[in-house]
């Protein structure tokens, strides 16, 4: 089953989507997370949706802004793909390889869950920023709580998949993180989810041997194609990462955590690193971004221009002074 936000004269509505692309809007309901901290999980958001399609449908998806399928709890974004980090070390950092404590646990930032996107909204480039990136990623989302889960515990508490795009400020990105903190403001202004929340029953097909799921990703800039992957290749099932998410913690309804970025192009600094070059020039406004995972769907993001960065000055050298 797949479930939309989405706008439509004015209201916000959630509805589950037809395959043919009719919505059945959920009465009474405005958010999807929401909507998860009540159901209690997959079965109850399952019985939810089958509730309303036996009633008089409503829009198409044509006829409608579909937003962000949710606002997120929390976005913990991971970095599991080791294609991706050895590219975007060389390019980023100007070292290469992957570090050895890559391999120990399934790495994750936390990302800014007021920063969402829809899945054909403008984007606007980051305050300040000159090299702005894409990257493809597919988001597992959370709708039981947790805590110290194992994995096998943890796939009854994933609800379903998004497709997540994590805009990235390169140049803002690899400054902050000489200080030895970050990515922070590189990835501070924009995340855009969607199209819909597919649940997490309808990718069982997809699951291979060894519990990942294969899904076909492929990134495009106006056009062209510039990246194309498998979603399998990461280096933990996303029932890990949970487990590891949920560590000495909770995870909770709407939580997101994102798979990282794809490698073979999932994003621009993956191929210049690779390349040695901007093989690729950064995105610029006017620019679209067209990101496709399999059984998920597609995002459509145009660049738009960005407000120019408030001015601050600089940091104080300072001499303490003792009381």
């Amino acid at each position: 089953m797949r479930f939309a936000a989405y706008e439509h004269r004015h209201r916000r509505r959630v509805a589950v989507v037809e395959g043919d692309g009719t919505l059945f809007p959920l009465p009474g309901v405005t958010s999807l997370t929401d909507l998860l901290r009540e159901s209690g999980g997959l079965p109850g958001l399952l019985a939810a949706g089958a509730a309303v399609l036996d009633v008089p449908p409503g829009p198409h998806v044509c006829e409608v802004r579909l937003l962000p399928p949710l606002q997120p709890a929390s976005v913990r974004d991971f970095v599991t793909f080791e294609e991706h980090v050895e590219g975007v070390r060389r390019s980023v950092e100007g070292t290469g390889g992957v570090p050895e404590q890559w391999y120990a646990a399934p790495t994750f930032y936390f990302s800014n869950p007021h920063a969402m996107y829809g899945p054909h909204d403008g984007v606007p480039v980051p305050p300040g920023s000159a090299v702005l990136d894409f990257e493809l990623e597919v988001g597992a989302v959370i709708g039981r709580e947790g805590r110290d889960l194992t994995p096998e515990r943890a796939r009854d508490h994933i609800v379903g998949y998004t497709i997540l795009n994590d805009w990235s400020a390169r140049d803002l990105q690899g400054a902050e993180m000489k200080v030895g903190l970050g990515p922070c403001k590189g990835k501070d202004t924009a995340t855009t989810l969607g199209p819909y929340l597919v649940t997490a029953d309808e990718l069982e097909p997809h699951r291979d041997a060894d519990g990942f799921l294969r899904l076909a990703l492929t990134a495009e800039i106006n056009g062209d194609t510039v990246g194309e992957d498998l979603l399998s290749n990461m280096s933990w099932t996303f029932e890990e990462m949970t487990a590891y998410a949920s560590r000495g913690t909770r995870v909770v309804p709407g939580d997101v955590l994102g798979s990282g970025t794809c490698g073979n192009g999932g994003c621009l600094a993956e191929l210049w690193g690779r390349d040695g070059e901007q093989s690729v020039p950064p995105l610029r406004p006017g620019d679209t971004v067209t990101l496709t995972a399999e059984g998920i769907g597609t995002l459509t993001n145009t660049v738009a221009p960005g407000t120019e960065p408030v001015p601050l000055p600089t940091g104080r050298r300072r001499s303490p002074e003792r009381p």
